[in-house]
This record gives structure tokens, C-alpha cells and sequence, in this order.
């Protein structure tokens, strides 16, 4: 029996397990398996170099999806200035750059957003829907990449999904009751005699004498009584009728003359000594006032006087020239109007040495100074409420006889200017004279006027029958409450898929107004960066 030859070390078998089973080394690390770990090790290790060399050399063109836009074009190697780690742009990076103005509510932000031109604070409410800036913001687009385009898809996302078919009506449209205008108008009738006096053939010429686009060509400027109607209305002629005038007896019922409000004087009657005296002709116990101005501040003073009888307690309501009724949106103009009246009333007490006068002028002062700071801060919500008449009878001071007598005299004292206007409550009803309808939006009217004609989309006051074809128009079909504004089924005539662009973008500008970013010490301060 031969002996069997011993193997050498290397090809003996190892084992494994408790049992200690043999098995060949080869067989736990196969050569060919120990040729693929060092091949991807090494690969491994060459691309770990290749991203190195990529991050600090090539501005991580391996990294990111793509170039910044020219606004971040400084970030592009600084990732942690926008991302936090494997996690998309939260708002906070974003307001680090954008927000200086350390409110409550930002310029960038939702709230912001919702407040944009319509300045309703009704509209400032969160939202279940509301998304990161970069949702609809997204970067890495290029440098010609632009932000503030969102597709329609990003829009429709929370919102309606087609301007053809879902997109809700104009507010304007939608609402069955008409806006008060506070003004007797009718359009059919200014027209015609406008083309006539000035030798128009064109009706839509004598629509633009009076709404004058601005600039632009975007939006109107307000109807102006000074540039539209002192051609023909307040002529030289124009009278009030001969009124009472108040005698020794303060009860007794009447209106001042203008030697009567200088000898009383106090706070707003400084345009007493720059007045007329030959405007007012006084035959015996009768004053009338001939001409007449627009604004005039002998009715408007005695209009004052005659409204505090019946409502005592009328509050800012007296820094005003007519009623406080004004859209939401517009509250500011009443707080410009009471600053404007109480700046003019301190021009009068100024250099006045009674301790009394200088007392009133220091409170007149600080009024001044608190109305002017929050004026100037378009995120201040100003309350209309304190302008506010006190409406009840049961705060009123005069009999149910002497409300009636005083209301008289209202009618008389402003029967020329309720020619056009409206009078209520010994108050000017406010003519409402802002023609920008749409608040979150944007039209272009000079882009449109290539296409179309006014009268093709302002077409609810029925003035080409009327004017062109002679046609006989019920007056209800031409107040001044009829805004005369297209509706969303005018604008879809041409708005479509198959037609001019109808994209969201092209009408709504989300994107809060930049002006506020002026505050140039926002930025430069300590701290800002």
C-alpha cells in the first residue's frame, strides 16, 4: 500500500461552522471576486476624486440640475445658502436675502400676496394650500431662467384648471347690485352734447375726452371736475337760492355769512380771509353766494355746521368734504384727506400766542404725525370705522321738527351741487372716481385698442344705439352706477387655446409690489445679511 502524498499548506481545506466542515479557501474569497473588489474600489475611489474635482473647479456641474439664474448667479458654488442637506428650499432661506422689513407681514410672503393691489386685510387669512416660494419659484433654469414665470401648471395646481371653462366671473360682473356711484350721470346725454360742441363724428372720440389713459396705456386717470366738467357745469351764473341768515339768536336757524365765520373764527376757517366778499349778496335777513365753486368752502363750512346740529358726535367724519363711503381698498384716501384738512388747519393756528390755540395745535400736531406713519406704511390696516357717522336718531340733539327744518335748509343751501351729487345726511355722498376695476389683475388697454374698438367690450350702457342709431334707451339702462365693464365671456371671445394666449401669467401678476424694497437702510444696517 503506497503512502499518499501530503498537501502542501495552501490547498489545504479550512473549515466552518461548530461541526468544523472542511472547505477550500478559494471557495470563501474566489479569485475573480477579489479582482471586482479592487476594480471598484479604485473606481470608486477615481469618481470620489472626479466629484472633488467637479465641486471645487467645475461648479459642481455633476451635483446640480442646472445654472442659477443671473439674480443668484453669486450662489452657484455656495449649495448651503439655499438647500439644507437631501431637503428642497424652505422659505426661511429665501426670506434670508428678500425679507428686510422686519413686519409682520413680509413682502414676499402669502400674506402679502393676498393683500396685493386689492388692500383688503378681510383677504389676509392662511391657506391649507399655500407652498414653499420654490414650488412655483424653481431655480437651475439658466441664467436667462426668469422667476416670476409660473407655468399654468403651477397655477392650476390650487386653483381652477382652465381660464375657458372654469375661470370664475369678474367680481365687478358678478355682483347683481350696482355700485353706488354717488353722482347723477348719464352717459348717452354728456355724449351728445360733447359731440356736438366740439364737432365729434366719432362716439368713441368723446368717450376719450374724458377717460384719459395714462401713460401706459394700462389704466384711466380719475375723472377730474377742473379738467372734465368746468367747461359746462358751475358757470358764472350759477346762484344758490337766497338762504336765511342766522341771527343773534344761536338757536336760530340759518347759515353764517362770511363776515360772521372770520369774527367766529377757530380751526378750518382760514380761507375765510382769502374769500370773495363780492360772491355773497346779502339783502336783508337772506344771503346768496353767486358764483359757485367746485368744493366750495362757504357751503361746505355752513354744510358742516348744519350736519353737527344733527349728528354731534361725527368724529374724524368732520375732517372729511363728503361721506366716508369708499370701497375697502381705498381707506387710505380718507385718512389723506383728514391729514390734508388737519395740515391746513395748523397753518391757521400757527403763530397764534392763546395758551388755548397752542394746546389745540399740539394735539392737532400729534394727529398729524400718527396719521402721517401709518399713511406711509402700506401694511398698516386702517379702519374706516373711525370716520364713521353716528347714523342713530337717539344720538341726535334736535327734535324730530328741527331734523326736518335743518334738512331744509341742506336742500337749499346744496341744490346746485345735487345737480350731479348726492346729499345725505347734511353730507356730500363721495363720488366714486376710481376707474381701476380690476384689483388682481393686470390689463393692457393699449395692446387691445389694435384689435378692437371701446365700444366692442364696453358695451352694457348701449351708447352707439342710442348715439348711432337713434335708438330710444330707458334712463335705467345709462346711470353712473353702471360700471359699463366687459365680462369674462368678452375677454374668452378672443382668450383661448386656439387663439391669443390665455395663460395666467398673462393677466395676473401674483408678486407682491417691489416698492417697499427702496429702503435702501433696510439692507446696509447691521445684521441685514
Amino acid at each position: 500500500m503506497s503512502q499518499q502524498p501530503i498537501k502542501s499548506k495552501a490547498k489545504m481545506k479550512g473549515t466552518y461552522g461548530q461541526a468544523r466542515l472542511p472547505v477550500a479557501r478559494s471557495y470563501v474569497l474566489p479569485p475573480g471576486r477579489r479582482r471586482a473588489l479592487w476594480i471598484g474600489a479604485a473606481l470608486a475611489m477615481l469618481a470620489a476624486g472626479w466629484l472633488l474635482v467637479d465641486f471645487f473647479y467645475r461648479d459642481a456641474h455633476l451635483i446640480s440640475t442646472g445654472e442659477l439664474s443671473s439674480g443668484h448667479a453669486l450662489l452657484e458654488n455656495n449649495c448651503g445658502a439655499c438647500h439644507d442637506a437631501f431637503d428642497t428650499v424652505q422659505n426661511e432661506r429665501c426670506e434670508t436675502c428678500h425679507e428686510k422689513l422686519g413686519d409682520e407681514i413680509g413682502t414676499y410672503s402669502f400674506t402679502a400676496h393676498y393683500l396685493y393691489r386689492s388692500g383688503d386685510f378681510e383677504n389676509v387669512e392662511t391657506s391649507a394650500h399655500e407652498v414653499p416660494c420654490a414650488t412655483c419659484h424653481g431655480e437651475h433654469g439658466g441664467r436667462d431662467a426668469d422667476l416670476t414665470t409660473v407655468s399654468n401648471g403651477q397655477c392650476q395646481a390650487c386653483h381652477f384648471d382652465s381660464f375657458d371653462d372654469d375661470h370664475p366671473q369678474f367680481s365687478f360682473a358678478a355682483n347683481d347690485e350696482p355700485d353706488r356711484s354717488g353722482i347723477t350721470f348719464a352717459h348717452i346725454e354728456h355724449i351728445a352734447e360733447l359731440m356736438d360742441q366740439e364737432a365729434l363724428d366719432d362716439v368713441e372720440q368723446a368717450c376719450l375726452y374724458c377717460h384719459n389713459a395714462q401713460p401706459d396705456g394700462r389704466n384711466f386717470e380719475p375723472i377730474s371736475f377742473d379738467r372734465h366738467c368746468d367747461a359746462c357745469h358751475l358757470t358764472i351764473g350759477t346762484a344758490t337760492p337766497r338762504l336765511p341768515i342766522q341771527g343773534s339768536d344761536s338757536g336760530s336757524l340759518g347759515v353764517l355769512s362770511l363776515e360772521a365765520i372770520r369774527e367766529q373764527g377757530g380751526v378750518g376757517t382760514r380761507w375765510s380771509w382769502f374769500a370773495n366778499p363780492n360772491e355773497l349778496q346779502t339783502v336783508g335777513s337772506r344771503i346768496r353766494k353767486s358764483p359757485l365753486h367746485h368744493l366750495d368752502p362757504w357751503v361746505l363750512h355752513n354744510l358742516r355746521r348744519l350736519r353737527t346740529r344733527l349728528l354731534p358726535d361725527a368724529g374724524l367724519a368732520d375732517l372729511l368734504t363728503a361721506t366716508p363711503n369708499v370701497p375697502e381698498h381705498e381707506v387710505k384716501n380718507l385718512y389723506r384727506e383728514a391729514l390734508a384738512t388737519l395740515e391746513e388747519q395748523a397753518v391757521g393756528l400757527r403763530g397764534r400766542p392763546e395758551p388755548a390755540i397752542q394746546e389745540e395745535l399740539e394735539r392737532i400736531t400729534s394727529m398729524i404725525e400718527s396719521l402721517g406713519r401709518r399713511i406711509e406704511d402700506p401694511l398698516v390696516d386702517l379702519d374706516e370705522t373711525d370716520f364713521l357717522l353716528a347714523l342713530d336718531s337717539s344720538d341726535a340733539h334736535v327734535t324730530g321738527e328741527q331734523a326736518e327744518a335743518i334738512h331744509a335748509l341742506v336742500d337749499s343751501l346744496t341744490g346746485p351741487c345735487q345737480q350731479c351729487h348726492e346729499v345725505e345726511n347734511a353730507t356730500i355722498v363721495r363720488v366714486q372716481d376710481d376707474q381701476q376695476t380690476l384689483r388682481h389683475a393686470e390689463f393692457d388697454h393699449h395692446a387691445h385698442i389694435l384689435q378692437a374698438r371701446c365700444l366692442d367690450c364696453h358695451n352694457e350702457i348701449p351708447i352707439e344705439q342710442a348715439i348711432a342709431e337713434g335708438a330710444e334707451i330707458d334712463p335705467a339702462e345709462d346711470q353712473a352706477s353702471i360700471q359699463n365693464l366687459p365680462k369674462l365671456e368678452v375677454c374668452q371671445d378672443c382668450h383661448s387655446d386656439r387663439r391669443a394666449v390665455n395663460d395666467c401669467v398673462t393677466c395676473h401678476v401674483f408678486h407682491p409690489d417691489k416698492d417697499r424694497s427702496n429702503q435702501m437702510l433696510l439692507y446696509t444696517s447691521a445684521g441685514a445679511g
